[in-house]
C-alpha cells in the first residue's frame, strides 16, 4: 500500500484561480526563521498565484498587535512552528480570517476554544509529518530485529562472529507492536505491509473494523508488549497518557525484544523503566525523545548499556520540513476550489494531538 506522501496526492486541480476570481489576501504567521525552511521557493512561488501573499512581514507571538491594519484584512493565514494562539484578542484583530494552514503538526496549543467559536478552517500538516517518522520507526524496527545495535558493540570488541548461541531474530514472522494508533501509526502499518511481519496495535479509540481494514490485531496494552518482539511508541502526551509505559510492562516483554519511543518522553514512566531494562540487559532501548529532553549527560538512560538514545531525530528535519510546507499548498488549492480538504483538523481532533 502506499505511504502517505504527497507524491500520493497529485492535485488535480489548476495551479491558479480563475483570472475573474479576485485573490484572498495572506500573509505568514509563525517564527520567521522556519518560513524559509517549510516553504520552499517553489511552494512559494504556487502560494503567490493562488494568493494575495503580503510580502516582508511575518507574523508571530511577539508582534502581530503591531500589524493591527495587516490582519483587518488578511483572509488566510500559512502558519507552522510558534505560531501565534488564535484566542479572542488575536481574531477580533483579524475579522476577515477564514482558514489557516499549519505546516507543522499538532495545533492544540494555538488554537482555544475562541477560535472553534468562531469556525475558521484550519488544516495541519501532521500527515507529512507522520512520514519521517514511520520511515524511522519501520527502519529501526528492523534494525532492532536483527539486534544492530548489540552486534556492532560486540564487532568492536572482536566478539560474536559466527556466534550463534543466541540467535538473531530476524523479521520473519516477527511481531511489531504500535502503541497507540493515530496517523503516524497507521503510516507505520502501511509500510510494515511490505514485510513478512505481524502487526499489533493498542489504542482506546481503534475499533475493530477498523483493525481489520489496517491489517493489524487490536489487542489490550499488556498483551502487546508479552508478545512483540519490537514494542514502538506513538502515543500523544496528555494528562491520560504521562506514564503509561511502566517498568512492570518493560519486564514483561519477550527475551530480546526491543522498545522504541519517537513519541513524548514523558509517555514512559522513566524512572521504572530503566530499573526495569538495567533488570533485563537481554532487552533494548531505543529512545529518541526523554524525560527531561535533553537529558543530564549523568542521566541513567547514558550508564545502560542495552540503550541508545537519540536526539529527536525522527520527525521533519532538513528536505523533509518542506514535506509539510508542501501538504499546505496542496490543501490551499482544494480550499480555493471547494474540493474537499484532506487535513482539516476539528476541535475534537486537535484535543487528540501531541
Amino acid at each position: 500500500m502506499a505511504t502517505l506522501s504527497s507524491a500520493a496526492f497529485p492535485s488535480l486541480l489548476p495551479l491558479a484561480v480563475p483570472a475573474a476570481q479576485p485573490r484572498p489576501r495572506a500573509a505568514f504567521a509563525l517564527d520567521p526563521a522556519a518560513v524559509d525552511i517549510v516553504y520552499s521557493a517553489q511552494d512559494r512561488d504556487a502560494m503567490a498565484e493562488l494568493v494575495e501573499l503580503t510580502a516582508g512581514v511575518v507574523i508571530t507571538p511577539e508582534n502581530w498587535r503591531g500589524h493591527r491594519a495587516l490582519l483587518a484584512e488578511i483572509e488566510l493565514l500559512f502558519s507552522g512552528w510558534k505560531s501565534p494562539v488564535y484566542d479572542a484578542e488575536f481574531l477580533a484583530a483579524a475579522p476577515k480570517l477564514r482558514a489557516i494552514f499549519y505546516a507543522a503538526g499538532s495545533v492544540r496549543y494555538c488554537t482555544p476554544d475562541a477560535f472553534w467559536d468562531r469556525g475558521i478552517i484550519i488544516s495541519s500538516a501532521y500527515a507529512a509529518n507522520a512520514v519521517p517518522v514511520a520511515e524511522y520507526t519501520v527502519a529501526v524496527s528492523i534494525l532492532a530485529l536483527k539486534q544492530f545495535w548489540r552486534r556492532a558493540a560486540l564487532a568492536r570488541r572482536g566478539e560474536g562472529w559466527g556466534d550463534h548461541t543466541r540467535p538473531i531474530p530476524g523479521a520473519f514472522r516477527a511481531t511489531i507492536g504500535l502503541v497507540s494508533f493515530g496517523m503516524i501509526a497507521r503510516t507505520v502499518a502501511e509500510m510494515l505491509a511490505a514485510y513478512d511481519v505481524t502487526v499489533l496495535a493498542y489504542c482506546p479509540y481503534l475499533t475493530d473494523r477498523e483493525a481489520v481494514l489496517h491489517g493489524v490485531e487490536r489487542v489490550s496494552l499488556p498483551e502487546l508488549f508479552r508478545r512483540c518482539d519490537v514494542v514502538s511508541v506513538h502515543t500523544p502526551a496528555l494528562p491520560e497518557t504521562l506514564g503509561l509505559v511502566n517498568g512492570e510492562l518493560v519486564r514483561s516483554m519477550r527475551p530480546d525484544a526491543t522498545l522504541l519511543n519517537t513519541a513524548r518522553g514523558p509517555i514512559l514512566e522513566q524512572p521504572s523503566v530503566v530499573e526495569a531494562l538495567r533488570s533485563r540487559p537481554d532487552l533494548t532501548a531505543i529512545l529518541d525523545v526523554t524525560d527531561p529532553e535533553p537529558p543530564s549527560p549523568e542521566d541513567a538512560l547514558f550508564k545502560l548499556p542495552n540503550v541508545v538514545v537519540t536526539p529527536h531525530i525522527a520527525g521533519s528535519h532538513g528536505r523533509e520540513c518542506q514535506r509539510l510546507g508542501s501538504y499546505m499548498v496542496d490543501e490551499l488549492r482544494r480550499y480555493l476550489y471547494g474540493a474537499p480538504m484532506r487535513w482539516q483538523i476539528t476541535r475534537e481532533m486537535a484535543q487528540k494531538m501531541a
